[in-house]
Formats: structure tokens, sequence, C-alpha cells
């Protein structure tokens, strides 16, 4: 059953390239790069860099990322993992005599490796100078960007936090009453711009084992952050092969551990043992099911999310037949299961991007600092803002995610793809912690079973299920619900209730994420989508 074809934005299609990300400015950044000669991997390392100017709320070259290309050259995939891990100083010890991690402030950073990922994808893949992929970036941190609804909000929403450090409180917040800036209200990060002038010009190693390292590590030793320069020198991208399953004739790949974008995967295994295209796209019956496998998936995420360096993930058994046989029997049709330890999502600042290019290279992408604004600390005259990462560790003896110096955190971050025979068919995520990879399964249920196309599957009305006991950040609370957005059908809202399932009701278009996606049809055209949630804009030619 097709939706009414009307959506709040049109699809955007084209030939030859396509680019979506979460703000209008970084789409037009990628999109430049593609028009001038360049591939997806130099439009991925242009939005990037683009991103952590225009969006700081969410990513920046002081957070982490991965980055997932597949090659038509080589019809292969692979995912750029970087993500930094837990600093030498880090020890669980530390922070059990600080009576916890602090989600925010000096102790929350981790080690940042954005950077590394971007610059091993494009030492790698990159056609264009590495140099040439800044200007974009560097002209918005110089000169500024104008302050959209979504930025105001979200320096709002944080301001306690960026008022706590002088350096984020001029340049986040008004100068003038230290309030949110008014929409359109220019952000100027001039810091940050000579930062990106010399990883453009020495290379991105200079993030890590060169001056600027140097210089990163002197502030945070003045600010208190853990990070030193031996921390940095470690950090390196790790090369990996996408993790995937088969799911009706199509292959679904993701990022792998410490990702824990096998959790779609786990989903999406339980929900192919039903008719779920029989079913109506916003039911309570669809819906039911769909949150059962989330539940359950959920669980093992606990059980086993970890740094595969550092323990054993066994995705074998996580992602087999039998497996999702066992799952799917053991959900009940008409009612909800009760909650169990060890299950529940929390929301999140994280930014997503696609790109796929005139040679039908493709990347997805995604790159977070954690929550909004990270840390609140600006890392002294560097102009970046630090990551806050360390919220995610646990500190429990036995925990497959217990913090250790050197380990990295295991990540709600992923990076979803689909291939269909052999060839990219979609590429999609979003950001939004652990609402991810329940918002990528529901996204791509619509696009699979009831033929949505990319705008329509991700402006549907949106569910989330949380339970207690694992938010993402530290503590790791959460409570007993599944939230929909109001568009769901009142018949749809009394038939989950009815279920047992404890419901909230929020606005049309008030749930979490930020999805965006770009399909390819077998005759070459990129149909591409863009969330209207934030200030996601897709573009094609």
């Amino acid at each position: 059953m097709l939706p009414d074809p009307r959506s709040h934005r049109p699809l955007i299609m084209g030939r030859r390239g396509a680019v979506a990300t979460n703000h209008p400015l970084a789409t037009q950044a990628g999109f430049d790069v593609l028009r001038a000669g360049g591939n997806a991997i130099d439009a991925t390392v242009a939005i990037s860099f683009a991103l952590g100017v225009v969006e700081p709320m969410m990513s920046g070259i002081g957070g982490d990322g991965f980055y997932h290309v597949w090659l038509a050259k080589t019809g292969k995939a692979t995912v750029y993992n970087g993500t930094g891990a837990a600093p030498e100083q880090a020890t669980v010890e530390r922070y059990r005599k600080e009576g916890g991690i602090p989600v925010t402030g000096p102790l929350s950073t981790s080690i940042p490796a954005t950077v590394a990922g971007i610059g091993a994808l494009h030492k790698a893949h990159g056609k264009l100078p590495w140099s040439q992929l800044f200007s974009t970036a560097i002209d918005y941190a110089r000169n500024g960007f104008a302050a959209t609804h979504g930025y105001s909000h979200f320096a709002g929403e944080y301001e306690k936090i960026l008022s706590a450090d002088p350096r984020s409180r001029k340049v986040f917040l008004d100068p003038k009453t230290g309030k949110s800036p008014e929409v359109g209200s220019l952000i100027v990060q001039e810091d940050l711009a000579r930062t990106l002038e010399e990883i453009a010009a020495d290379g991105f190693e200079t993030m890590y084992r060169g001056k600027l390292a140097r210089r990163l590590a002197a502030a945070c030793k003045q600010q208190g952050v853990l990070l030193t320069e031996r921390d940095l020198a470690g950090c390196q991208a790790e090369e990996t092969p996408p993790v995937g399953i088969k799911y009706r004739g199509y292959e679904v790949t993701q990022s792998p551990p410490n990702s824990t974008g096998f959790v779609m995967l786990q989903e999406l295994k339980i929900a192919e043992r039903f008719d779920l295209k029989s079913l109506k796209p916003g039911s309570a019956e669809l819906v039911h099911i769909l949150v059962e496998a989330r539940k359950r998936a959920f669980l093992d995420r606990e059980r086993y999310g970890t740094d595969p360096r550092h323990g054993k993930v066994p995705l074998e058994k996580l992602l087999s037949d039998a497996y999702a046989d066992e799952c799917a029997a053991a959900i009940d049709r008409n009612r909800a299961s009760a909650p169990e330890p060890f299950s529940a999502a929390a929301g999140g600042d994280t930014t997503y991007y696609c790109v796929v290019d005139a040679e039908g290279n493709a990347v997805s992408a995604i790159q977070s600092i954690n929550s909004g604004f990270g840390s609140g600390v600006t890392a002294g005259d560097t102009g970046i803002l630090l990551n806050n990462r360390m919220a995610y560790w646990h500190l429990e003896d036995g925990h497959p995610n217990q913090l250790k110096p050197g380990k990295r955190v295991r990540h709600t971050m992923n990076s979803p793809m689909v291939l269909k025979d052999g060839k990219p068919w979609c590429v999609f995520g979003t950001p939004g912690a652990d609402n991810q990879v329940q918002v990528n399964f529901q996204v791509l249920v619509a696009m699979l079973e009831h033929g949505y196309d990319p705008q329509q599957a991700l402006e549907m009305p949106r569910w989330t299920c949380m339970q207690p006991g694992q938010a993402a950040n530290y503590p790791h609370t959460g409570e007993d619900s599944v939230t929909l957005e109001g568009r769901f059908s009142k018949e749809a809202i009394e038939g989950l209730k009815q279920k047992g399932h404890k419901v909230k009701v929020v606005g049309g278009l008030e749930g979490p994420c930020s999805v965006e996606a770009i399909r390819i049809l077998p005759n070459g055209v990129r149909m591409a989508g863009s969330d209207p949630r934030r200030d996601g804009w897709a573009l094609a030619y």
C-alpha cells in the first residue's frame, strides 16, 4: 500500500550524483565538489569538515565517525572506523572516585578520531588533492554562517554547558547576552578556521603526530582534559569489511563493532519471519512486531556490544537464521513483552550524510561529538570543540562495555548500506543515539516492504521504543515507553495501548532522528530524500 505521494519536501532526483546531509550548506559543499570533478570520497571530506563548522552541536574534528564506502571499480565495500579510544589516564578507579562519569566538562572527553577516519578514507580513495577540499569549511568558520532555527534551539538547550567554558560561550552563544543567538545571527569561529587551514596544508596527520597535536595536547592539559600527546599519537583509523545479512533478496550491510549497527541487522532478521507486506503501514499490528523485534535485539546489544579487540561479539550467532527464528517465536502478536534488564533507548546529537557520484561510488557516513555541543569545552586557541564520548562507558565489573584505557567505547553510530545484485540500492542513515538503529529499521522496512520512496519513508510517522536500564549516556537509565508521533491514527495508538504498550504521543514531526537517504534506480537515477525534522537537505544533478 503506497502512501499519498505528496510529502513535506520534494523527492530530489538526478542521473549523475546526489548528496544528502543534515545541513544545506554542507550539502552544497559536497555537491560543489562533485560538480568540480571530485568523487564521492572527495565530497565526503568536504561535507565532514563543513558540518563540523555549521553544525557544531552535532559533530566536528573533536569527535568520532564511521565512513562506509562502496567502490564501483572493485565492487567492494570498506568501513573506515574513525572512533577514538579512552585516554591512558581514564580508568575505572579514577571515575569511581569522581562519583561516576561526568556527562559534560573536561573529564568527559575521549580521543577524537574523525580526522583520522576521514584522512585514511581520502588517502586510499580520494581523487582531488586534500588541500582543495577545505575552502567551504574555512570560509564559514572565518566569516560565519547564519544560525538556523535548529541551531538556536540546541544552543538554548545546552546554554548552561556552553556557558561553563569562556571560549565556547563567546563563540556559540550571543556574545552580548550569553543566550542562544537569534535566527540569522552569524556564528564566527576564527580559531577553528586557522586550525582547518593547518590541517588542509599539513595533512590529517598533524592532528595526531604534528604541530596541531602538540597545541591540542597542551590546551587539554591546561583545561583539565585527559588527552595527551601520547594518546593522540596512538590514534589510528581502522579499515574493516562491513557486516551484513540477506533480507528478502537484498544485502543489508552495516558498520561492524565497536558500532552497534549489528542491532539493526538483528531487528531485520527477526522481522523477516513475519509477513510485513500484508500489514498496513502505520498500523498497530506492524508497529507492534517491529517494536518487539527491537526489544530483543537491544538485549543482545547490552550482552555483547563492545570493542572486538577487547571482547568477542558473536555475530555468527546473533545474525543466524536459527537465532532469528528463536527470537521471532518469542513474540506474542497480541501482547507487549514486559521490560527486561538491559533494554532502552535515548536521544543523542550526531550527524549523518550520504553521497553517490557519477561513477557509482557510494558513501554512508556518520559522525558525532555525542551530546549537543559535546563536552562544552573548546580546546584553547585550536577552536576545537571536544566530544563527551566518555559518557558512553560503563563502570560496573563484567559489563562488555566497561571502561578501559586504549579501548574503544561501544558506539550507537552506524552507517547502513543496502545492495541489490551486488551494487548499491540505497545508502541511508540518521543521527539519534539509541534511536538510530530502530529508526533506520522502520525506514528500511517502509522502502523494502511497502514501496515507499526515500522521501516518503523518512517522513512517515515515526515511533521509538524506550525501556529501563540502558540509556546511552552514564548512568544509563531509561523509561518504559513507546513514543509515537501524533500523525499515527487514533486506531493505531489505541491498538498499541490495548496490546500493553505504554504509549507517549508527541507532535506530528517531533520524533527523534534526522534521516538522509539516496536510492539508486536500475536506470541510474539517484533518488534523494532529506528529513524535515532538522535542517537536512538533498541535492542531485
